[in-house]
């Protein structure tokens, strides 16, 4: 059996490994099994590429040179993975997603560098067709990651941008490159490509640029499915099938992601991948709420003590305050004195899709008592405490009773129709969307400041 052969069948069950994966990631319990399937297919695939590169190297530089990058790459992926925190997920996935555009640009370019000579011309074109647009979406994917990742870890303003006529300059954008990609086509040259790359790099920036912070992570499910194409655009250049499965599947899984975030955030899915298209971004206005109340963990427990019924709904600030164990634990202590506790968990509570959800279940809270927004807003009636413990901009009322608010008609949790409201905050300071929250200013509400790790084993010694 020849090398190709044994790759091509090892190809094939990677990708069946790799839509396993998929599968199994789509539900809590059998989401490590699916974790394992993509770890195993991965390899599989890396196995493979080896195999064919040793196979056909006829120089020790080429088998040097694999086997350090393979090595320099695996060092870096296992440091990250060993130091980065929870909260620092949604970045380095960003960051990932940028390798993964860059890579797909210098794969481009090499095919530029390294062009084929077909026997009908017609193939040549279609190469050239498939160099500029594999170097198109890898440009946009890299620096609309980064992009990202700045404002993710708050190296940058999460404020869009709003440059005067931006809407014409994504589309003016656009039609250039179509132009330059017909001219490329023609006539390949290095000035045109690099002017299209120029052009991409460009058009990516300002694209995640002017989305504001609310709407990230619906950006970086966005910024996946990009990868993903940009890995079957050169899947196609270095006649990869494996490259063009996998890509294609990452491509259109974030896509849908990317589709029911923006319906539960009632945001147009058109909207925030053409850069927030339409969205004039006016300023959230400074209004007098009036004053707020405030309230001890004494107090929170002798609320929790006489209730029946208890909802809470996390969010960046619990993973912030590593509060998720404390919580864990509150749980399980009110669910022994026979009250009834359940999580409200908002699609994008976080900067991550399923990233409650991840801390949540790292803490062994019981999956069956994490309830999505739809699952839960009716409940709130009928609650009697709400502890709303991190999260800002997902419990916002003006989302729906402000229509001049900047997240007006998104879809939140209801937890002002609770008896009781309470709101574990650091501060007064605004969310991450740099909207002012009039829950906080509610008859029902009570303000629990500090670090919410602190204050939720304040009221657990007081239970």
């Amino acid at each position: 059996m020849s090398a190709l052969s044994v790759a091509n069948a090892a190809n094939i069950l990677a990708g069946l490994l790799f839509i396993l994966a998929l599968a199994g990631l789509s539900r809590h319990e059998t989401s490590r099994n699916g974790l394992k399937f993509g770890i195993a297919g991965m390899a599989l695939a890396l196995v493979s590429t080896a195999w064919l590169v040793v196979k056909g190297a006829d120089e020790a530089m080429v088998l040097v040179l694999l086997l350090v990058s393979i090595l320099v790459g695996a060092a870096i992926g296992l440091w990250r993975a060993k130091v980065v925190e929870m909260t620092g997920m949604p970045e380095l996935i960003a960051l990932l997603h940028s390798f993964v555009g860059l890579a797909a640009v210098l794969v481009g370019w090499n095919g530029y560098l390294d062009h084929s000579t077909y026997g009908l011309e017609s193939l040549d074109r279609i190469h050239s067709a498939e160099v500029a647009v594999g170097i198109f979406i890898g440009a946009v994917t890299f620096t609309g990651s980064i992009v990202a990742y700045l404002k993710l870890s708050a190296r940058i303003t999460s404020n869009p941008l709003m440059l005067p006529g931006k809407n014409v300059i994504n589309a003016v954008s656009l039609v250039v490159f179509a132009i330059l990609t017909v001219v490329y086509v023609r006539d390949p040259n290095v000035v045109v490509l690099a002017a299209l790359t120029a052009l991409a790099l460009g058009l990516g920036w300002h694209l995640v640029a002017s989305i504001g912070g609310g709407d990230m992570p619906v950006v970086v499910s966005m910024l996946n499915s990009y990868s993903g194409w940009a890995a079957a655009a050169s899947g196609f250049l270095l006649g990869n099938d494996l490259l063009i499965v996998t890509g294609a599947l990452v491509g259109s899984s974030g896509a849908y992601l990317s589709y029911i975030m923006c319906q539960a955030m009632n945001r147009s899915f058109i909207s925030v991948i053409a850069g927030g298209f339409g969205v004039e971004g006016s300023p959230a206005e400074d209004r007098d709420y009036g004053d707020h109340r405030k309230i001890t963990a004494d107090g929170v427990a002798e609320l929790l003590q006489n209730t029946r019924s208890v909802i809470i709904t996390p969010g960046y600030g619990m993973a912030v305050a590593q509060a998720q164990y404390g919580v864990a634990e509150l749980t399980r202590k009110l669910r022994d004195k026979g009250i009834q506790v359940r999580f409200g968990i908002h699609p994008v509570a976080g900067r991550l899709p399923g990233h409650m959800n991840v801390l949540l279940a790292e803490a062994k809270v019981p999956y069956d008592i994490v309830l999505e927004m739809d699952e839960i807003n009716d409940d709130f009636d009928d609650t009697g405490v709400v502890l709303v413990i991190g999260a800002n901009d997902t419990v916002n009322p003006a989302a729906t009773e402000d229509p001049s608010s900047p997240i007006a008609g998104m879809p939140v949790l209801t937890v002002w129709n609770a008896e009781n409201v309470i709101v574990f905050k650091r501060s007064m300071a605004s969310g991450y969307a740099g909207v002012q929250n009039p829950l906080f200013f509610r008859e029902n509400s009570a303000m629990l400041f500090g670090d919410a790790k602190d204050r939720v084993q304040d009221i657990l010694r007081a239970l």
